[in-house]
């Protein structure tokens, strides 16, 4: 008997494992070091500042630079529980409480199915995208804010705040191009379990009319298809849409906790 090929396990962040997972698809380990990827991202202009922020004489310090304290290390964490709650409370990734567990038999469910309103992925496409706004805006400032911080430290903290700053000028186009194709990619899955509850139910309905011939087989069939919910799936695709957006929150606070580490250690 053939065997399935095995798919390579991602050891990247998070966000790319369930994106490989939840887009079925096998994504291998890239085998460029991030030192040649990065020259293909940065262009001339980029490189020019970034040599000239790495190698340049250290920028000025103020001499009264202020205190990195427990008010930055609150702000962070507020700011991310703030966003982690836009994803988790928003109305749009709410699970339907009214489908509960399902009662009665497959015949129930089947005809319970058509009740369903049809679900728009252009609602969630959408959503999806204006939390990756809020999140950018969000993020942005409070990463200025730490950056400016930093500069007012020592002369070696200030050249990484230059550092940081060309890096996102850099990086921020390709980052926000790259995680805007993101819809898309659980477009897909959005499809993929819609037509695996669609053919579940169909199943159960063929299943049903031979039980109603009599026939044995059928009646387990339909008995193994009673606890079937109609629109289960798309309760399913909500909180898997949730977990991505979770993850492209750790993902965009990288830079963040960088800065945080850096003024913790000045």
């Amino acid at each position: 008997m053939l065997q399935a090929p095995q798919r390579t396990a991602l050891s990247g962040p998070a966000l790319i494992r369930l994106l490989a997972r939840l887009a079925d698809v096998d994504a291998p380990e890239s085998r460029q070091s991030l030192s040649d990827r990065l020259s293909q991202w940065l262009g001339w202009t980029d490189a020019i500042a970034l040599s000239s922020a790495l190698s340049g004489n250290p920028p000025a310090v103020t001499a009264a630079a202020r205190s990195f304290g427990s008010a930055e290390e609150s702000e962070y964490v507020r700011a991310r529980s703030s966003l982690a709650k836009t994803v988790t409370g928003d109305s749009v990734f709410a699970a339907d409480r009214r489908r509960g567990s399902a009662h009665g038999s497959a015949h129930a469910s089947s005809q319970n199915a058509p009740v369903e309103p049809a679900a728009d992925y252009a609602v969630f496409r959408q959503r999806y995208l204006s939390i990756q706004q809020s999140m950018e805006m969000a993020i942005g400032n409070l990463r200025g804010r730490l950056r400016g911080m930093l500069a007012t430290r020592t002369p070696a903290m200030a050249r990484l705040a230059m550092v940081d700053a060309v890096m996102e000028r850099a990086l921020g186009e390709r980052e926000r191009t790259l995680l805007a194709s993101v819809p898309g990619l659980l477009a897909g899955h959005f499809e993929r379990l819609r037509a695996a509850e669609q053919a579940t139910l169909a199943a159960a309905e063929a299943a049903e009319a031979a039980d109603d011939a009599g026939s044995d087989a059928a009646s387990n069939a339909a008995s193994n298809t009673a606890a079937l919910t109609p629109g289960a799936w798309l309760n399913v695709f909500r909180k898997d849409m949730q977990s991505v957006l979770l993850a492209e929150l750790d993902v965009r606070l990288q830079p963040v906790e960088g800065l945080l580490a850096a003024l913790r250690a000045s």
